[in-house]
């Protein structure tokens, strides 16, 4: 196994409180690890057998969109993706991004969710007819929403960032924004809608453990040395006092 030296302290600091963010939410519908340059340059070591020297990387975090699991649920309202791209929700200070489709209607009988942002709509809000109701819609793959007897009702936007979606960030609750205002967003192609299922968190709950208990046990060692050289530092300093 490589050899991990000279430990930055605050990135394994950081790197722990990342580890547990997504620890926190790998139950969270939708919801897409954050990883960091840290954990995968440490990854790179120990794959190659080659030395560790984490105060020579700088600590960045990204975010991870691979595709999670899907799980059924039934619920009419409930909407996975499978594949890259999301569903937009309209906010009064712009559009925000989401893989959880957990949505609901609200009192004007338009699609929302669960926090009362409108889910948009390839033509604008999507609008459910009270004579349809929740029970008698159905979604096919390609977003595109029916009455039981076949009235089109509407189609989701489904939008995709391709090579930019690393500039996505994080505003919680699965949700992200577009800081970058010139990277406008395409039509995702070949994303298919499940309904009555949602996505799960991409997290790996034992890969994240295996992390922590390495974090840990780096930050304890890097402790020690800290200690050790406190040590030997007092006993040059008494030595030439002496």
């Amino acid at each position: 196994m490589s050899e991990v030296a000279g430990a930055n302290l605050g990135n394994l600091v950081e790197e722990f409180g990342l580890i547990t963010h997504n620890l926190a939410n790998v139950s969270t519908v939708g919801y897409k690890r954050l990883c960091s340059s840290f954990s995968q340059a440490l990854e790179s070591a120990l794959s190659s057998q080659t030395d560790f020297v984490s105060g020579e990387t700088e600590f960045s975090s990204s975010i991870d969109f691979s595709q999670g699991g899907l799980k059924q649920t039934g619920r009419p309202l409930d909407f996975a993706l499978y594949g890259k791209g999301f569903f937009v929700l309209e906010t009064p200070e712009g559009p925000v991004y989401t893989r959880s489709g957990t949505f609901q209607l609200n009192q004007n009988g338009q699609l929302s969710d669960t926090e009362g942002r409108l889910v948009a709509g390839a033509s604008g809000t999507i609008s459910i007819p009270s004579t349809i109701g929740v029970s008698g819609i159905s979604v096919s793959d390609d977003g595109t929403i029916s009455g039981g007897d076949g009235v089109s009702i509407g189609k989701f936007s489904l939008v995709d960032f391709g090579g930019n979606e690393s500039k996505l960030e994080s505003i919680g609750s699965g949700c992200f924004i577009m800081p970058d205002e010139s990277v406008v967003p395409s039509s995702a192609e070949g994303l298919v809608v499940k309904q009555g299922y949602q996505e799960s968190s991409n997290v790996q709950m034992i890969k994240e453990l295996v992390d922590m208990i390495m974090v840990s046990r780096l930050y304890e060692a890097n402790m020690k040395c800290i200690s050790s050289q406190s040590k030997a530092t007092d006993s040059l300093l008494s030595a030439a006092n002496g």
